[in-house]
């Protein structure tokens, strides 16, 4: 398997996979999967070139970093992100693998927000035990901002800027503990304000830069042009839609809930689309991310070896520019985002 291109993140001086593994399904993501899934599904990812793998705390209150290590552990050529802001406290009343923030697992821990300077600290190490890793590449702080927290954000954010949340990240960096430092986030507004008070490497934005919306190049790509700050997409289905269609099965998920409308119709326009062209959309989504100079990664999450396989030939099906022109004069996708091939 030829290796997977690299691209620069930002000023730190080392590259990324331009795909990469989301591991939010090894912590149970809306579904549960055993030791055996998580173990053959890493096995097939690096089998196929995949040297970039995201997770956290979060995902399954540390499954997804347990099996994530398990997988990893001697392989010396991966670089791993996780992220900082959740710590995990031991609870002995869970005991089942009923769903708990969207993911079933019987992990005996409950979650605690924590974004500040000790926090930042004490994640990271944990982080480092629960993964049996002696470092990681990046750290992201997840979920800071109002989307998240609502009237708590002030709070959370007053940890992080007055607290030393972001003094303990760049004190991680400039010892060489990690390669670099950003957020991890669904909104962009908080990544506009954050960027004023810290120097990130990179920053993954989940499910705001897709074929579904583009909102983030009217202030976002270009702050992030101008502060040396990479990309990293998160969620490019949309939490799946963009991969299912909009005649799937299962309802078609959009981020992260039954999808709306409005979006259902905007799908359908673009399955039209892909259908006169011969084009996979989920090949599309991919594609479509990828052009734009900013980003360094894409990371779909992966749950089973056959999702591995199947990215694999998203990521390098043949894609005709006449449906990118198509898409652009359909008004499917902004005047002004990047499209493979085309000018």
């Amino acid at each position: 398997m030829s290796a997977i291109p690299r691209r620069p993140v930002g000023s730190s001086g080392f590259a990324l996979p331009e795909l990469g593994f989301g591991a939010a399904a090894l912590g149970n993501l809306y579904a549960a999967i055993d030791d055996a899934q998580a173990a053959a599904t890493l096995e097939a990812a690096l089998a196929a070139g995949l040297r970039y793998v995201d997770t956290a705390p979060h995902y399954g209150r540390g499954l997804s970093e347990r099996r994530v290590g398990d997988g990893l552990r001697g392989v010396d050529d991966v670089i791993v992100s996780t992220k900082v802001g959740r710590l995990m406290a031991p609870d002995a009343t869970i005991t089942d693998d009923r769903e708990r923030d969207g993911f079933h697992t019987a992990m005996p821990f409950r979650m605690a927000y924590d974004y500040s300077h000790d926090g930042i600290l004490r994640s990271h190490e944990h982080s480092l035990q629960r993964l049996g890793l002696a470092r990681v590449d990046l750290l992201f702080v997840h979920d800071i901002g109002r989307v998240t927290h609502g009237a708590a954000d002030a709070q959370y954010r007053a940890q992080l800027v007055e607290g030393g949340g972001l003094k303990a990240l760049e004190r991680l960096r400039d010892e060489g503990a990690i390669r670099g430092f950003g957020l991890g986030v669904n909104e962009v507004d908080v990544c506009l304000e954050l960027m004023e008070e810290a120097r990130f490497d990179v920053i993954l934005l989940a499910g705001r830069y897709t074929l579904l919306e583009q909102a983030p190049l009217d202030r976002f790509f270009p702050a992030c042009a101008a502060a040396g700050t990479a990309l990293i997409v998160g969620g490019p289905y949309n939490s799946g839609i963009l991969a299912t269609g909009s005649a799937a099965a299962a309802i078609p998920r959009y981020n992260y809930a039954p999808a709306p409308q409005g979006v259902l119709d905007r799908v359908r326009a673009l399955e039209a689309v892909a259908a006169r062209h011969g084009v996979s959309l989920a090949a599309a989504a991919l594609a479509f991310v990828l052009a734009h100079p900013q980003v360094a990664s894409v990371i779909p999450g992966l749950a089973n070896p056959e999702q591995v396989a199947d990215t694999i030939r998203l990521y390098h099906a043949p894609i005709p520019q006449d449906f990118w022109n198509e898409l652009r004069h359909a008004g499917l996708v902004r005047p002004d985002a990047p499209l493979p091939g085309v000018s």
